[in-house]
């Protein structure tokens, strides 16, 4: 074979001009048995001899993809090439439209173009080539005799149309409205048997007058021997017996009937056909002994009876559904992994628990499918985790949403006593995908809702459970079905609104918001891309810098995942396309200077570090639905007034915090170098800013002691710090939630240094190893550590050096204050 292709490179690089009639050329030849190929005519071509699969293969590897069919003059019985003496000299030069091997055949579908003569033949191995000139076009002699012959053969093709009722009506149609005689005789040379010799006379005719004279003799013997044919067939039919007649007569009155409704034999029809399936059918015992109950009601039922149909309705879904089918699963971790990495970047801690369950499954395929909760905010890939973890599997993927769901029985069905009666959102999606082992995932589990009609909460606990979805009894159904083997995923924004039987049902993996280094990455290799191919765009056109990302992800979305982002690279991308649908030309790079242009002005400005703090003014961080961020708590004195005055909408939690905060440094006022008749002759407004925003929750408890305790000794807080941690009336501090979230808020708004609660240290493992370089984490276990750590020394000027540095990250906190777009800001504990 590699001599082979040394040969094909220079034959390839000199190809012919064939446009040129009677200028001779070097053309591959490929020898045809039985068929004789016209030109404009497409014909398939099977090829399997050795000499002919080389020359087919020498043709491809040309530009052009030309070569010459020429037919044997005699059948070769014995299977031997055919040498240039065995062949006609007038063939076909043709292209090769297509080629597809099937084992030691080629499948070639191919093209004529015109009609060649060979002058010699110059190649005998590996495969034939001759010398070859292209035959002029065929000319007319006498007009008014080939629109004679061109009438009578259209007569002719008509005759033979009307006695052959198969031909599709498109074949009808291309050959009545053929005007050229030419092609209309090829065509017909093409799809009739005509015999060998004719069909290659009619090839050498170098006339259109002979042309039509060889079609039309040649159509007329075909015409005579289809009405002997007609004729014969009609004889018989009528020759056929009594017995025989009278048998279609009798299929013919059924038929009748039938259409007439005066028999009863449709419904007997339909249970046998039921009765057929359900004898085919691989269904559990306890299935088939009810199914064939119901069957033989139905056969006792007249059609227009109402339970007719409900029956069959009832059959026909318990034949369809998967009692004993199962997809085969492909259990490579090693595949699955690399599947999680190309959908999903990041979330490392995520994929090893994926990865832990299907090791399970894999050691122990009995066991039942582990039942997954996917917790994160909007965004973060809850869903595509979901099809990954399919793909992975090699399972059928099925998901449906629960948001707004308020009826039970769109989970377990409606029973058969109702009209329109269903089987419920389960036992439907088995039913779509076939196998009773697919991944199905129940989206949005945290938005179920209840009424009178019932609570779907309560409907998932039997579908949740792996000690009891075995049996599971559809109300439509009422037969068990087991869900043992299917993989449940769940995915919700919140824990809270789920209750807690059913939250103690499923393994609970957290999807946290993504960093700003993660979103760059995400948006380089996955939404980028995704987004240029959607508008039909390419990376030579569309170029969106790393700078521009940034601005992107901090100044134009708000989110902890990446939804927002990669709609506004859409935005973007579209933009540009619009241009490059009117007709600019050059690459288009997207700094972050041309944002305005695509984008108009930025929609939000961040909360950032605050240069310098004057005393009573303390940084907080807080968890929201869109992920973290960072809060001012303020504090001032009243003089001459008393109590405790809150404002900027805090929730109970929140306003007894503060409580507890006064509380302590009340009792501890010496020990904290606070004179107590400061704290009895002034009262105390304490103020969170963006009040526009309800606020709840434990964890600003640190931050409410910090800038009480700043306001009462006049030490300043540490404008590089944040802090997060419930306290207690004796001063100790506890553990929050959202701790990743909440850091990440900081280091975006500049904050190089946090305190929070010592028992969330393990939490600090889950932030990203670039972010948690840059941080400088302070452990407290009680406040006395918190404010060590938060409060500037006494008499002390605030730290130049911590200023400057930190100055670059930020400037003056921004109006965080956005109305609508802010979702309250809630502790997840």
């Amino acid at each position: 074979m590699a001599e082979n292709t040394e040969e094909k490179k220079p034959a390839a690089e000199t190809e012919p001009d064939v446009s040129v009639p009677g200028e001779p050329f070097e053309l591959t030849i490929l020898p045809l048995q039985n068929t004789t190929l016209f030109p404009q005519t497409v014909v398939p071509l099977a090829v399997g001899r050795r000499r002919s699969v080389s020359a087919v293969e020498f043709a491809l590897s040309s530009e052009e993809k030309l070569i010459g069919c020429i037919t044997v003059k005699t059948e070769d019985v014995e299977g031997n090439d055919a040498k240039p003496e065995d062949l006609h000299s007038v063939g076909t030069l043709v292209t090769i439209k297509r080629m597809m091997r099937a084992e030691d055949v080629m499948q070639l579908v191919v093209q004529g173009v015109d009609r060649f003569r060979v002058i010699e033949f110059t190649q005998s191995e590996p495969f034939l080539k001759a010398k070859v000139e292209i035959l002029p076009e065929l000319t007319v002699e006498n007009q008014d005799e080939v629109e004679a012959l061109k009438r009578n053969v259209r007569g002719l093709i008509q005759e033979a149309l009307a006695m052959l009722p198969q031909v599709p009506p498109e074949i009808r149609m291309s050959v009545m409205s053929q005007e050229d005689p030419v092609q209309l005789s090829y065509f017909l040379g093409s799809v009739l048997d005509l015999g060998e010799e004719n069909e290659q006379n009619m090839l050498e005719a170098s006339t259109v007058d002979d042309l039509l004279t060889l079609a039309h003799a040649s159509l007329a013997k075909e015409v005579e021997i289809m009405q002997i044919r007609t004729k014969i067939a009609t004889e018989a039919q009528s020759e056929m017996d009594k017995a025989q007649r009278d048998y279609v007569l009798r299929q013919q009155m059924k038929a009748i009937q039938k259409e007439l409704g005066e028999d009863d034999t449709g419904e007997r029809a339909e249970a046998e056909q039921l009765r057929e399936r359900l004898d085919q059918a691989d269904l559990p015992e306890y299935v088939r002994k009810e199914a064939e109950r119901e069957l033989r009601r139905m056969e006792q039922l007249p059609q227009s009876a109402p339970d007719f149909h409900v029956i069959r309705t009832y059959l026909e879904y318990v034949l369809e559904l998967p009692w004993k089918k199962s997809s085969p699963e492909k259990l490579d971790l090693e595949e699955a992994r690399k599947i999680l990495d190309e959908d999903h970047y990041g979330l490392e801690d995520v994929k090893e628990r994926i990865l832990e369950f299907l090791a399970v499954v894999k050691l122990r395929p009995d066991s039942k499918s582990p039942i997954i909760l996917f917790v994160g905010p909007p965004g973060v890939g809850k869903t595509s985790l979901g099809r990954s973890i399919a793909r992975a599997l090699g399972r059928e993927f099925e998901r449906f949403s629960l948001g707004g769901m308020r009826d039970e029985a769109e989970l377990r069905g409606h029973r058969r006593t109702y009209i329109g009666a269903m089987p419920g959102r389960i036992i439907q999606a088995l039913r779509r995908v076939g196998v009773n082992n697919p991944v199905m995932m129940l989206d949005e589990i945290d938005k179920l809702g209840n009424d009178y009609r019932g609570d779907p909460a309560s409907a998932l606990l039997e579908i949740l459970d792996p000690q009891q979805n075995n049996t599971f009894r559809d109300h439509y159904l009422d037969l068990p079905f087991d869900l043992s083997k299917v993989f449940f995923i769940a995915t919700a924004n919140q824990l809270a609104p789920i209750a807690m039987p059913l939250r103690d049902r499923m393994e609970i993996i957290g999807l946290a918001g993504y960093s700003d280094q993660e979103k760059l990455n995400i948006a380089k290799q996955y939404l980028i891309p995704r987004q240029v191919e959607e508008k039909g765009l390419s990376p030579e056109k569309l170029q969106i810098t790393d700078e521009a990302v940034n601005v992107i992800t901090s100044r134009y979305t708000r989110e902890a995942g990446v939804r927002q982002l990669e709609r506004t690279v859409g935005n973007i991308a579209r933009k540009v396309a619009f241009k490059v649908a009117i007709g600019e030309e050059g690459k288009f790079v997207i700094g972050p200077d041309e944002l305005r242009e695509y984008l108009g002005g930025p929609r939000f400005y961040p909360e950032q570090a605050r240069t310098d703090l004057a005393p009573g003014v303390a940084t907080g961080m807080a968890w929201t639905e869109m992920g973290g961020q960072v809060l001012f708590i303020e504090a001032t004195k009243l003089p001459g007034s008393s109590g405790l005055t809150l404002t900027g909408q805090l929730g109970d939690v929140m306003k007894e915090s503060a409580m507890a905060a006064r509380s302590y440094l009340w009792a501890h006022a010496d020990e904290l170098g606070i004179k107590v008749e400061d704290i009895k002759e002034n009262g105390v407004h304490l103020h969170v800013p963006a009040g526009a925003i309800p606020k709840d929750g434990p964890s600003a408890g640190v931050t409410m002691t910090s800038a009480l305790a700043s306001l009462y000794t006049g030490r300043k807080v540490r404008s590089d710090t944040a802090m997060t941690g419930e306290i207690t009336l004796s001063g100790l501090v506890f553990p929050v939630g959202g701790v990743k979230e909440k850091i990440l808020a900081a280091h975006r708004a500049g904050i190089r240094r946090i305190i929070m609660p010592a028992k969330n240290e393990a939490d600090v493992d889950e932030i990203p190893e670039d972010v948690r370089k840059d941080l400088e984490i302070v452990l407290a276990n009680d406040i006395s550590d918190v404010l060590d750590a938060a409060l500037e020394p006494d008499s002390a000027a605030p730290d130049k050096k911590s200023e400057e540095e930190y100055a670059a990250h930020a400037g003056e906190g921004g109006n965080s204050d956005q109305g609508s777009d802010r979702l309250v800001a809630k502790e997840e504990s």
